[in-house]
């Protein structure tokens, strides 16, 4: 029954989605107040509708209703509680749903937080984000219904897939989908000021905050996916230029740019073409890995490979959408106002510097990514675009970027002094240099960039640490005054400055991956395996069992200088229902590096084939994201960017009316 009732609200849900499209729209164009209050009251209901939708299929997995094809291919009654919750989407079908669900509860915030914005730019926001929720609500009912029963229910399900059996993946696709999805709020705001021709500083404030709300969570999925490639596969990597991984970065790297182009509109009422375009590219790219990770066109351990037919009508969803939305820039944007003026060499200047590296790193990926999905349409061959293409291409635009980011930030606003800025710096450069000098001259092995990535690591963090210091710092020498000024510091300075920082540490983590250290070898008990500055040795190996699955591991004793530093255990495991092996890795943190030992196989002698490897700094690669989207919080709590424009505008006029004449 619950089943049934969940369909029944998917089903009313495109009616109500359909009605938040037309009316408000219609109500928006015609200038009808009637018809635009529609828009807040069906955001609602159509939100009400995809949660208990939602919620019934969840009920589904978590009794282990295996009259439900979904529940059947993607659950087992031995699955602990956690798995048959993330089984929900851990499958196409119920993907889609997690989806749709996230797209309209931030329509329901954008309707619950709209009080002091106009009624026709609140009316055409909501109806872009009835329209987006339709065309996703019809794709599921047509050709993704995670509700189809069985004629005979069999005794149990298949499992969820194994690799997918993780905590991590419990947390990764709900992360990544509320940055992908809380990008359309930005694309609604877009179409909504293209379709109004009026777009300022106040357009400016309501989307940042949303903005950068989806920065901070794109940025903690794609962590979080990274960390479970790295110790769930067992290949002990931390990025494979995967077609998948390239989905969510794309957007990413746009969406940092559209968030510092929302600053300078904000701040300069500059750039508003720019931004508006921004806001377009940005969802586009989101609504592109949507279209790369469920259309089956691509292979990955991160994707599901679907039927063409779902691939035909998500392309058809890009091409309305993608395609719209460029088309009504194109015809609109000649009829908005530019904004303001400012010098090349400002903090202005430097964030459009930053916007153009930002854009190129974009289409270099893109490039990448879809070039050998094109090939293949067009010719038929096949080839593959891996890391020495992204090196060659992306990576430099990184570098270049890294290097400007200090500057950008010390800039003052319209008009900057860039040898004022340069001397504030010199410390910050100098230290980074002989840093980078200091590791060249004692290190041996690993690529020359290697410690050119660690002074461009360290060259954020200390540019970022001298602005906040500049800010705060007395004509006099006054420690009191200074912790007062650091206190009244604006969180959002505070914020920005962490974000930096915490790509530093990403750079430092990312550039230390050059002198990890792999070691394959067939080992017996006893025997002494030297990795980095540890030795590792077989102690035994082992079979035992656990909830849902079987698995065959071996222990290795860890060591440094003949003290014992831990164990290491490492497994090839079997799940109930599928009979398909995972690798368990074995991973032991030493301050900020790690020693990992990957499984590879038992003989039947009793000796052990295993990958080892040790890893310094390791852990900068997620901490320092981990710090980036706490910057990224830490902004956002500051209610200069939290309070809606029409606040500020009200303020004001009370302050202007309040002023003599």
């Amino acid at each position: 029954m619950i089943v049934e009732l969940g369909h029944y609200a998917l089903v009313l849900a495109v009616i109500t989605a359909f009605a938040q499209f037309v009316f408000p729209l219609w109500g928006a164009v015609s200038r009808d107040a009637s018809l635009q209050s529609m828009a807040r009251p069906s955001a609602f209901v159509t939100f009400i509708l995809v949660g208990l939708s939602f919620g019934a299929l969840t009920y589904a997995y978590i009794s282990s209703d295996f009259s439900v094809a979904n529940v059947v291919m993607n659950s087992h009654s031995t699955k602990p509680l956690i798995y048959k919750i993330s089984g929900v989407w851990s499958n196409h079908e119920g993907s889609m749903m997690l989806w749709v669900l996230i797209l309209v509860f931030f329509a329901a915030l954008v309707a619950l937080r709209g009080d002091g914005m106009p009624e026709r730019l609140l009316a055409s926001v909501l109806s872009v984000q009835g329209s987006i929720t339709f065309a996703f609500l019809v794709f599921i009912v047509l050709t993704s219904n995670p509700f189809l029963r069985v004629g005979d229910p069999p005794p149990d399900g298949q499992g969820l897939n194994p690799i997918l059996a993780d905590p991590g993946l419990a947390i990764h696709p709900p992360l990544l989908y509320l940055g992908y999805v809380g990008f359309s709020v930005a694309f609604a705001f877009a179409i909504g000021a293209l379709i109004h021709g009026r777009i300022d500083a106040v357009w400016a404030r309501f989307v940042r905050p949303w903005t950068l709300l989806a920065w901070i969570f794109l940025t903690l999925g794609i962590a979080m996916g990274s960390y479970w490639a790295y110790y769930e596969l067992g290949w002990g990597g931390w990025w494979f230029w995967d077609p998948v991984e390239n989905a969510s970065l794309m957007p990413w790297l746009m969406g940092t740019a559209l968030l510092h182009s929302t600053i300078v509109m904000e701040k300069r009422d500059a750039l508003k073409v720019w931004t508006i375009l921004l806001s377009i590219l940005t969802f586009s790219l989101s609504l592109l890995g949507t279209f790369l990770v469920r259309s089956g066109v691509i292979t990955s351990v991160h994707s599901f490979a679907s039927d063409p037919g779902r691939g035909l009508f998500i392309l058809g969803i890009l091409i309305v959408f993608i395609g719209g939305g460029l088309l009504l820039f194109a015809l609109r944007a000649s009829t908005l106002r530019q904004g303001g003026l400012f010098a090349p060499v400002s903090r202005e200047g430097a964030l459009v510097l930053n916007n153009l590296f930002l854009a190129a790193s974009t289409v270099a990926v893109l490039v990448g990514t879809l070039y050998p999905l094109v090939l293949e349409t067009l010719s038929g061959s096949k080839i593959s675009v891996g890391a020495p293409y992204f090196n060659l291409t992306a990576v430099p635009l990184f570098i270049i970027l890294v290097v400007l980011v200090p500057f950008g930030q010390s800039l003052a606003w319209k008009r900057g002094d860039l040898l004022g800025v340069m001397q504030r710096l010199l410390l910050a450069f100098g230290l980074s240099v002989l840093a980078a000098l200091i590791i060249l001259a004692f290190t041996t092995g690993g690529p020359v960039m290697a410690p050119v990535g660690i002074g461009l690591g360290l060259w954020l963090i200390l540019g970022s640490a001298t602005e906040v210091f500049m800010r705060v710092k007395p004509q006099r020498f006054d420690l009191r005054i200074m912790i007062a000024r650091a206190l009244g510091l604006p969180r959002s300075a505070w914020g920005a400055a962490l974000a930096h920082a915490g790509l530093g540490m990403t750079v430092i983590g990312i550039a230390a991956t050059a002198w990890g250290v792999e070691h394959i070898s067939v080992t017996k008990a006893g025997e002494r395996i030297a990795v980095g500055p540890y030795v590792v040795a077989l102690e035994s190996s082992f079979k035992r069992s656990g909830a849902g699955y079987r698995e065959d591991g071996a222990r290795f004793l860890v060591t440094r200088d003949d003290q014992a530093s831990g164990a290491l255990e490492t497994s090839k495991r079997v799940h109930a229902g599928r009979e398909m092996p995972t690798t368990e890795a074995g991973i032991i943190t030493f301050g900020l590096g790690q020693l990992y030992a990957s499984l590879n196989e038992i003989l039947p002698d009793g000796r052990v084939s295993v990958h080892i490897y040790w890893k310094p700094l390791v852990t900068l690669i997620w901490g320092g994201a981990l710090v980036m989207a706490l910057g990224g919080a830490l902004s956002l709590s500051d209610r200069r960017v939290r309070i809606t424009a029409a606040e500020r505008v009200l303020r004001s006029s009370v302050k202007n009316r309040g002023a003599p004449a």
